[in-house]
Parts: structure tokens; sequence; C-alpha cells
């Protein structure tokens, strides 16, 4: 398929739906595509339909038999029927789909399909019974069926467990948000510190940018608090009130006000199941289902202490929720006043920089050290993770932003490749350095291989002249990666 010319980046996505859609071998296919809204799912699907004269349809919050008339109202078109079709069920409707495909490989894409399946629970299962092996009107067919959806938790039940549509499908696509170099790319962001500011608002979903702020983009950064006044703060742009839509979108968040609860225990650094039931007033057996959902959304990310068996800490996957729950639900009423955003901001920029900045170039620091090009560590990343180490003789623990592990061989325990700390606003000192060290010491008993362990200094502010000396003496060992290395 031709490539449409204003889509940005998605190369990878692009490419396996080509690949899906351009199967000219017999039988009908099924595929599956998922995301969080606004990542651009139906721009891609829609583009494959018209560069392959495909059938589109997009459903809508109705009942069977209006999604049903409005069905055959788009294949009366696509097919250019002297009258009107008609379906009296989904078991008709899937059959007229499949005839699309009779002469050629077709694309058929049935656009927010949680919302059919919520008035028909049964459709997944006349889905499967319609693409049966055997049966001659799929193996007749070169009709290339995909299910698109947004509803996260729905749509990974699709394919999961005892579903019906278990093992059925071709093609798996989840188009997942821009990472921070894309995202800073899209935006026309070439300031490094600038790129971070803004992703830790919005991060990387493409329509925040498009339609939700009209191109407005921060002119540098002493224009950063003005734009977020004048966008995300502002109660007449679409943005200001995103954050709580995504989570009423999700069906199975059937208590909105205790998964919001949840969502505010995460950004205010409440990352374990006890501190988070804790925050909510509730026990910790009570918020195994929210938990289960947000992250099923999408929404919360788990991650495993690679020190502490049996240890989760959970965080926010989506910028912009976090930046809701820590910046916007507090003084939700002061916000909606008019003129009122600028004398919030200012209140609350401190928090900003602690509650959002701080993990927010933590975790960007640790995506690069598992996605980055030019790792300065020996070795293939498995993991990276934050985690906790007990200093037994000192009486405290250390935290390390990022752990970074590698593939163990059969028999060998896994290599410790990395060990390192992240200052966003803070310039490194060799006082940092020998905390790393100190964690390298208490590790090298521990279930890993520490013989190859690099120390990591991520700094937003800088490193200080005398820890550049010691990098620079021992480049094996520490490597101090900058803003600009983040982002290459």
């Amino acid at each position: 398929m031709q490539r449409p010319v204003d889509l940005f980046d998605r190369a990878a996505e692009w490419a396996a739906l080509s690949r899906f859609v351009s199967d000219d071998r017999p039988g009908a296919t099924l595929g599956v595509v998922s995301g969080r809204r606004r990542q651009g799912k139906t721009f891609l699907l829609d583009a494959a339909c018209r560069a392959t004269g495909g059938f589109f349809f997009g459903a809508t919050q109705a009942t069977d038999a209006e999604s049903l008339r409005r069905l055959g109202a788009q294949l009366t078109e696509q097919l250019g029927a002297p009258v009107p079709v008609r379906l009296d069920g989904w078991e008709e409707a899937l059959d007229a789909l499949l005839a699309l495909g009779r002469e050629r490989a077709l694309p058929v894409v049935i656009d927010e399909f949680p919302y059919l399946a919520e008035a028909a629970p049964s459709l997944p299962s006349v889905i499967q019974n319609a693409l049966r092996p055997g049966r001659p009107e799929a193996t007749e067919s070169r009709t290339r069926l995909v299910l698109c959806g947004s509803a996260m938790s729905f749509m990974g039940r699709l394919l999961g467990g005892n579903a019906p549509l278990r093992g059925r499908a071709g093609l798996e696509l989840v188009v997942h948000p821009f990472d921070h170099r894309v995202a800073a790319q899209f935006w026309g962001i070439t300031d490094p510190r600038l790129a971070v500011l803004v992703n830790a608002v919005v991060g990387g979903t493409p329509a925040y940018r498009r339609e939700f702020v009209r191109d407005d983009v921060p002119h540098d950064l002493a224009d950063f608090d003005d734009w977020v006044v004048r966008t995300v703060l502002d109660p007449t742009t679409p943005l200001f009130r995103e954050a709580r839509y995504l989570l009423a979108e999700e069906p199975g968040a059937r208590n909105p006000a205790l998964y919001h609860s949840v969502l505010a225990a995460v950004a205010g650094g409440n990352a374990t199941r006890g501190g988070i039931a804790n925050y909510v007033g509730r026990k910790a057996t009570d918020i195994s289902h929210p938990l289960t959902v947000l992250t099923d959304s999408g929404l919360l990310r788990q991650e495993a202490d690679p020190f502490r068996s049996n240890r989760t800490s959970f965080r926010i996957a989506e910028p912009l929720v976090a930046f809701y729950h820590a910046i916007m639900r507090p003084v939700w009423d002061q916000l909606e006043r008019p003129g009122a955003a600028a004398r919030v901001w200012r209140a609350a920029r401190s928090r900003f920089d602690s509650n959002i900045l701080g993990p927010h170039f933590e975790h960007l620091c640790r995506t690069w050290a598992l996605t980055g090009d030019d790792l300065p560590f020996d070795g293939l990343p498995a993991s990276v993770a934050s985690g906790v180490v007990n200093d037994p003789s000192a009486r405290t623990t250390h935290e390390v932003d990022v752990a970074v592990v590698g593939a163990a061989d059969p028999g060998a325990p896994a290599p410790l490749l990395a060990v390192g700390e992240a200052k966003w606003n803070t310039v490194m000192n060799p006082g940092h350095l020998d905390r790393l060290r100190r964690v390298r010491t208490l590790l090298a008993t521990s279930a890993y291989d520490t013989s190859r362990t690099m120390l990591l200094c991520f700094s937003g502010a800088g490193f200080s002249d005398d820890l550049v000396a010691q990098a620079t003496s021992t480049p094996g060992e520490i490597a101090l990666i900058s803003l600009e290395a983040i982002y290459r």
C-alpha cells in the first residue's frame, strides 16, 4: 500500500498493516488493532481502506437494530447496489462482509468494535463461527477483517484466555503513544529540556498537538508556563477535561470515584499496593480489581522490583493523567473559574517540579536504557526498572532509579549490566557516584552477576567538574548521561 504523505512516523505499524491486508492467499483472516484513544488508529485503518478500496465501518453506541441498519446502508453504498442491503442479524452481516473479498484481498474494518459487542455480547462467537475452518463463505473469501477498539481492557480480553477468538487472529497490532524522542520531533521541539517539560504534561499522544491545542507549541523554555496556562489549564480547550474522559471511556471502571482515588494515590507517590490502599481508605484486597483494570487499560503500568521479590510498584502510564491528578484535580473548582489558570499554575509549579518532573525524568532514563542506541554498558537489556536495596550495616535503604538487567545464560545468574541515579534539577557530583558504588557492593552477594555492572549518572542540570574527571578516567565503569544523550 502507498504510505499516506501526512502520516507521521508509524512506519512499523503501517508495514504490519500493509502485510496483513495485502496477503492475497485464499481464506478470510482476522486482525485486531487496539490502543488508547487519540493515537491515530482510525487514521491508519481509514488510510489503508482508501489505498485499497476497502470497507470501513465506524461503530457507535447504538442498539443492534440501528447498527445493522447503518452497516447495511454503507454496504449498499460500497457495492453500488440498486436496492438497499437489509441485514437481519450479525450472522448475515458477517457473511456480507466476507463476500466483499471474494475477488481479491480486501480490508474490512470495524472501528470501535467494543460498542457493537456491548450491545451484542455474542458477536465474538458469531465472528468465530463465520471464520471457522472449512466454511465455504470463509475459505472462498480474501476478506481481511480488522476489529479495532480503544477500550484496552476489553480488547486485551478479545484474544486471551478462553475467549472465542483466541488463536484466530493473524494480526494483533497495538498502537502505542510516541516515545519521548519521536514525540519531540512531532512537536517540533529541538531543546531537550523543553521537550521533557512538554512530554511530562501531554506525553506522546499525537492528537494532543493537532486537534486539542491546534498546533500551539511553546516557543522556548520561557514560554512553557504560559503554554500550560493557555492549553491544558484553560477550561475552553478540549485538553482541559481529557484526563477525566480517558477513565470514563473504560467499560471496566464501574466505580469512577474509587478509580480516580487510586490514580490520585499513585500520582501522590504511593506506588505500592499497601500505600495505595491506605490512601484510598480500603483494604489491599479491595483495590486489586481497580489496579487490574487500570493496568489493562494502559493508564497504569506495573513494575517488579528487581531487588525485592514479590514487591511491585505502580506508575501512571499516561502523563496527562498524572498531571491532572497531581495538579488539576485538587483545585478543580478553582480552575473552572474564568481567569484562574495563571494563579493556580503559580501555586502548583513547585508541585509539578517535584511530583511530576522528577518521576517522569526517571522514567525517560529507564526508557533510554532499554531502547537507546549506543548504550554504554556491555550486553542487551532484558529489563529495566527501579528498585530498593537494603543496607543492613547502615540501617538504611538505597533507591535505585535505573537497574538494567541482562538475560541470564542457563544455570548462571543474570548479569546486572548497570545501576543508575537520575536527578532532574541537580548538578550531580562524586557523592552520587559513591552511593552507586555502595549499591553495587551490596548487590555483589545477591542473585545477580555484578562483575560488569556500570554506574550511570543521569542529570537534567549537568555534572560537576570532578565527577566529569572521574568518568573520563574510568570510561568502562562510569557513564554520564545528559539530556542531549537521552534525546539523541
